[in-house]
C-alpha cells in the first residue's frame, strides 16, 4: 500500500506519546496502534479529524502517498 502514515513523526514533533494520543482522541491504544504502524486499511473521517485536532496539524502531515517503487524500497 503507498499511503505512508507518519503518525510517529507528528507525535515525536508534539512530545506526545500514542496512549497520550489515545486516550485524547477517544480510540483504544490498539486501534491506534495499528494505525500508526501502517497496517490500518481504512480511517474515518471522524477518527482523522480528532487527531488532527489534538495534533494541531493538517491531515497531509499525518498521511502521505508514496509511489510503488520507493514504497518498496522503503519496506525492504
Amino acid at each position: 500500500m503507498p499511503i505512508v502514515v507518519n503518525l510517529d513523526v507528528m507525535l515525536a514533533r508534539r512530545k506526545m506519546s500514542l496512549t497520550q494520543l489515545s486516550e485524547r482522541v477517544g480510540i483504544t491504544i490498539a486501534n491506534m496502534s495499528i494505525l500508526k504502524s501502517g497496517k490500518a486499511r481504512a480511517i474515518r473521517f471522524s477518527t482523522l479529524e480528532e487527531i488532527c485536532k489534538v495534533l494541531e496539524c493538517q491531515p497531509g502531515d499525518i498521511l502521505a502517498y508514496m509511489n510503488d517503487k520507493d514504497f518498496k524500497k522503503l519496506m525492504g
